[in-house]
C-alpha cells in the first residue's frame, strides 16, 4: 500500500506520517534524504534522529531512493521516507541526468513494492511564483513529482495546519 502525504512547511505532515507508522504495527525502517550541508541541517538531522522511536530503524539515502526502497520494502514492513522535496533538492544538485533517471526508477519501482510505503512530499506550489530560475524550476519539478506520484499511489493525503485532508 503506498501512501503520499502532502503539505506545507511546518503543516503537520512528517508528523501525520509518523502517527501512521506507528500505529500500523508493522517494522518500521524510516528513509531520510537530508544532508548536513550545514550547521541548521546537523541540528536538524540530529534532533529528529533523537525524535524518532528506539525501535525505528534509519536508513539515509539522499539519491538513490528507489533502489534503497526495492531493498528493505517487505511484507511485514512500513517504510517511511521523509522527505521528497529533499531529495528532489539533492537530484537537482547532481544534475540532469540523475534527476531523470531516480525519478524514473522511483515512478517505475513504485507500483511494485511490498509492505506499506509512506511518502512525504512539500506542496510548494501554493505560494508566489519564485523570482530566480533555480527555485522556479524546483517548484515546476515538485510540482510534477508530486502529480505523478499521486496518480500513482493508492491513498493521498494534504496536510494543513495539522489537520489531515484525504484527497485520494
Amino acid at each position: 500500500m503506498t501512501h503520499l502525504i502532502l503539505g506545507g512547511a511546518r503543516s503537520g505532515k512528517s508528523r501525520y506520517a509518523e502517527q501512521l507508522a506507528g500505529e500500523n504495527g508493522l517494522d518500521v525502517i524510516y528513509v531520510a534524504t537530508a544532508t548536513m550541508g550545514d550547521q541548521e541541517m546537523i541540528e536538524r538531522i540530529t534532533r529528529h534522529r533523537a525524535d524518532r522511536p528506539a525501535g525505528w530503524r534509519t536508513i539515509e539515502e539522499p539519491l538513490a531512493l528507489a533502489a534503497t526502497l526495492q531493498r528493505h520494502a517487505a511484507p511485514g514492513h512500513c517504510l517511511l521516507v521523509d522527505c521528497l522535496t529533499l531529495w528532489l533538492s539533492n537530484l537537482l544538485q547532481a544534475g540532469d541526468t540523475t534527476l531523470d533517471q531516480e525519478r524514473e526508477r522511483l515512478q517505475e519501482a513504485l507500483p511494485h513494492l511490498p509492505g506499506r510505503i509512506l511518502l512525504v512530499s512539500n506542496e510548494v506550489g501554493l505560494g508566489i511564483v519564485p523570482d530566480n530560475p533555480l527555485a522556479r524550476r524546483f517548484r515546476d519539478e515538485a510540482g510534477r513529482l508530486n502529480q505523478a506520484l499521486a496518480a500513482a499511489c493508492e491513498h493521498v493525503t494534504f496536510v494543513a495546519a495539522g489537520l489531515p485532508m484525504q484527497l485520494k
